[in-house]
């Protein structure tokens, strides 16, 4: 079944979402184990992992040492040969240890070898995003890395709904696939279904309806495309905001459609925009609705540096509600009142990852 066919029925936080499909989907399938760093301690990934380890025992969810590519090439292993590995990085930096495992052999395996040789069942979790002064080396999401490879399927759930369905969704797959969670999501609470199903991927989901404005946003972003949603609409303007869930497979026919409707379009993404997802979608804009536009299409990303240590920095690197919606108001040729800066939500992470 697809999340978005089931009616909710409780509000669960994103971290809980990603629990429950996790567990509903090891019930169903003894295959499925669980490492990686911290995955086995009391705060099991932000409290992601504790109930699996609860329920399934040390013999199912344990503690891996810091040996990315390695590990990487052991969990390849025990997929060829039916198992069906999860392994966790509780920052997806460290994910580039684990790039020649995971390009060079996972998502070529089915190629190299024809289909005949098995499938690479692999799921990845990493952390993306800012949080606690991580500085340049453990703020990066790396969605457009990893999407560049064919064979690897990445998908960014942005509400607890997704969390659970896009989890067991992977955990069904008969190939890769790289799950990208931005650790301010965590706290999140939103409607979450009780029964097991499976968000598709390649599908994205019209998060909000509108007509002059369409936003594709990722992950995080999405959450603050829907505070500046709220705003812009008390100004007569009604934004359709755009989730891809997965940024490959891409639902390029929503995004189109969005687009031919409302001629105008932003893209904001948790990345930088210099080759990153956010240009893939001006360039799929530019090539199959270009007739459509009324104006350029606008890129909303980290500016193009490494992310600051110091909160000070932080506060002003990474585009915001109050971003969104300036930029919004300038491309319908409207100017902003008030301060816009009031309207931006608290980042109430606290660490310590």
């Amino acid at each position: 079944m697809s999340g978005d066919a089931l009616r909710p029925a409780r509000n669960i936080k994103f971290k809980d979402a990603l629990s429950e499909g996790l567990c509903m989907a090891m019930e169903r399938d003894p295959g499925i184990f669980v490492t990686g760093i911290s995955v086995d301690y009391p705060s099991g990934i932000f409290g992601s992992t504790v109930e699996a380890l609860r329920r399934f025992g040390p013999a199912r969810v344990f503690d891996a040492p810091a040996m990315e590519n390695a590990l990487t090439g052991i969990a390849i292993g025990a997929a060829v040969m039916g198992m069906r590995p999860v392994v966790v990085h509780p920052r997806n930096d460290f994910m580039f240890l684990a790039f020649d495992q995971l390009i060079n052999v996972a998502a070529k395996w089915r190629y190299m070898y024809g289909g005949r040789a098995g499938s690479v069942p692999i799921v990845v979790r990493g952390i993306i995003g800012r949080g606690w002064g991580q500085g340049p080396t453990h703020s990066q999401s790396l969605q457009s890395v990893l999407a560049h490879f064919p064979g690897l399927a990445v998908v960014m759930p942005a509400s607890p709904e997704d969390a659970k369905g896009l989890t067991m969704a992977a955990l069904r797959a008969s190939h890769p696939v790289i799950i990208l969670e931005h650790r301010s999501l965590f706290e999140l609470t939103g409607p979450v279904p009780e029964e097991y199903y499976a968000t598709p991927f390649g599908h994205a989901k019209v998060v909000r309806p509108g007509v002059d404005l369409t936003l594709v946003a990722t992950s995080y972003m999405v959450q603050e495309a829907l505070v500046a949603a709220g705003v812009l609409a008390k100004e007569g303007i009604e934004v359709e905001i755009i989730d891809p869930r997965s940024i490959r497979p891409l639902d390029e026919e929503t995004i189109l459609a969005s687009v031919r409707k409302t001629g105008r379009l932003i893209v904001a993404d948790t990345s930088w925009e210099c080759c990153g997802f956010s240009s893939e979608i001006a360039a799929l804009a530019a090539e199959k609705a270009f007739d459509a536009l009324r104006g350029p299409v606008r890129r909303l990303s980290s500016p193009n540096c490494p992310a600051p240590v110091a909160a000070s920095l932080e506060s002003v690197l990474y585009p915001k509600a109050s971003t969104i919606v300036g930029l919004s108001l300038h491309m319908l040729g409207r100017h902003p009142q008030g301060n816009l800066r009031g309207i931006d939500a608290v980042d109430t992470f606290k660490g310590p990852y």
